[in-house]
């Protein structure tokens, strides 16, 4: 996977996706980008993670690429000290 820095708004949705991860202990592959009650993924962090080619998006949600499920995993790993 190629060294890409991200926007602090991209790495929130990666963050979040984390999040979910670490508090189902499942591997999280899509991402909600609007939940239609307010709560919604910053528009920029969508179109950073799109063009690094990290996420698909397909209406309100997102589906990470393989190179964005390495990505998460990568964060994953950082988070927990490995």
């Amino acid at each position: 996977m190629a060294d890409q820095s991200l926007s602090d708004k991209a790495l929130s949705i990666l963050t979040f996706a984390a999040y979910h991860s670490l508090t189902s202990g499942e591997k999280v592959r899509d991402v909600v980008l609007d939940d239609g009650k307010g709560h919604r993924a910053d528009s920029e962090g969508v179109s950073a993670l799109t063009e690094a080619g990290l996420l698909e998006v397909e209406g309100d949600r997102g589906r990470l690429t393989e190179s964005g499920e390495e990505r998460l995993a990568s964060l994953l790993q950082a988070i927990r000290g490995n």
